[in-house]
């Protein structure tokens, strides 16, 4: 067996700087090749945090797989933020669109615990709520009732 380090990195700018090279540096492999292959994978989350998993065996050869950032990370990039509401009850710093909260619902699939689209999409919407962000430009509780009444039956059916 061999050893895994397991880091958050930012998507596409991974460094051999700290958290990387300090815990991949002893285990004696390629870190410039390490770091290469996870910006690879991870360009598409540019400016978010990555949750990334290194496996080396005794050969030295190395896998990475990569998780997919925090639902919060992926709707401040889908509304455009740099950070959340400091007030998220009464200030509202974005608006995001259902068909985006869709898209990262199926993002999500592998991590959250509901078994639906329906579910996991009204998951996404709760998010929202923390963050600050409207969805539809309605608060995100007043599209929980509208899930839940059917409105969004053709976005949300599988």
């Amino acid at each position: 067996m061999g050893e895994v380090v397991e880091v958050l990195v930012p998507g596409g700018k991974a460094t051999a700087g700290p958290p990387l090279g300090p815990a991949l540096g002893p285990l004696g492999i390629n870190v410039k090749a390490v770091v290469d292959e996870i910006n690879k994978k991870t360009a598409e989350f540019n400016g978010m945090q990555v949750p990334v998993r290194v496996e080396v065996d005794e050969k030295k050869n190395f896998t990475v797989s990569v998780g997919v950032p925090p639902t919060t990370a992926l709707i401040m990039k889908e509304v455009g933020i740099e950070k959340g509401s400091g007030e998220p009850n009464t200030v509202k710093v974005g608006d995001l669109p259902l068909e985006a909260a869709v898209r990262i619902a199926r993002m999500k699939t592998d991590d959250m615990l509901s078994y639906d689209l329906k579910n996991r999409t009204k998951e996404v919407i709760g998010s929202c709520v923390s963050v600050g962000v409207t969805v539809e430009g309605k608060d995100p509780k007043e599209i929980f009732a509208l899930i839940d009444a059917g409105e969004y039956d053709s976005v949300l059916n599988e």
